[in-house]
């Protein structure tokens, strides 16, 4: 049995697809965990149990895990909560008692980021580091999936870049940015979860193939798209405040500044990172040809 949180999310609607898509015969039954059982594509509705609330609840994770051997694990960003530490640990204790009483998953397959010994006070990058180290400390098989940013990131200034030519920036705009397609991660992790052989904890790195500047992605897409697009760079401070002015807490936005500051200073999700081809094939091209550019003319 494999148990996958976030089902309707923008990474674990793409792993229950890629699962029920490898096992037809329903030899590896797959059990969800989600608030709105009505968001889940009928075709996998079903096809799957489903097991109603949120993974954050510990009798709703103890329910799902009931005879499941392998999880997929996410904790979702949630702009609106006030304390970005306190939700990663809210989510990750009731998974550490799953796993602790013995009657829980052998294995995980959790989606955390790059910067391991090198992010510090990045917001929730640092959280999600420290979600692993405590994951990892039960013993319990691991694979925590480690991407830079998400190219799907950039559809949230479709708007923008469709009306206006404009992409807005926070990150340093003349810096290799590592980014990876969703896909690219989705398919990792099924994968991972379709192999009940592996063992012990690993960090596996999915940066894609990309030596791109926000400035030289900014071309790419005026490129794929056939007419001009500028990058206009913000500071993390003005990033913040448009965020709080979009529902954002302040507690969420300051995080994710902090991230972006960590980034540029920092320097993890650059090109001292090795892109891993092999594993995250979708170069950004690629990616805004088949999924920005469709988005944009829908």
């Amino acid at each position: 049995m494999i148990v996958v949180t976030t089902p309707t999310g923008q990474i674990g609607r793409e792993v229950l697809s890629l699962l029920l898509d490898a096992d037809q015969d329903g030899a590896t039954p797959v059990r969800v965990v989600v608030r709105d059982p009505a968001r889940l594509a009928p075709r996998d509705r079903e096809r799957v149990e489903v097991v109603r609330g949120s993974h954050a609840d510990p009798a709703v994770l103890k329910e799902a895990c009931e005879g499941a051997d392998r999880i997929f694990w996410l904790v979702p960003p949630t702009p609106g909560v006030e304390d970005v530490d306190g939700h990663f640990r809210a989510f990750t204790q009731p998974l550490l008692e799953v796993i602790d009483s013995r009657s829980g998953p052998e294995r995980v397959v959790a989606v955390s980021t790059l910067g391991r010994g090198v992010a510090r006070d990045a917001g929730p990058i640092s959280a999600s580091l420290a979600m692993d180290e405590a994951i990892a400390a039960t013993g319990v098989h691991y694979r925590a999936l480690c991407p830079p940013a998400l190219m799907e990131n950039l559809l949230r200034q479709a708007a923008p870049i469709r009306d206006e030519g404009v992409w807005t920036e926070a990150l340093a705009p003349d810096r290799v940015l590592r980014t990876c397609a969703v896909r690219d991660i989705a398919a990792q992790a099924a994968r991972l979860l379709l192999d009940p052989s592996w063992t012990g904890y690993r960090d596996v790195a999915l940066a894609g193939p990309d030596d791109l500047t926000p400035e030289d992605m900014a071309r790419v897409v005026a490129d794929v798209l056939g007419r001009p697009v500028r990058l206009r760079r913000i500071t993390s401070a003005e990033l913040k405040a448009t965020m709080i002015r979009h529902g954002a807490t302040e507690a969420w936005a300051r995080a994710i500044a902090d991230m972006t500051d960590a980034q540029n200073t920092q320097g993890f999700y650059g090109a001292s990172q090795p892109a891993t081809p092999g594993r995250t094939p979708t170069g950004f091209r690629q990616w805004c040809e088949e999924v920005l550019a469709p988005a944009l003319r829908g």
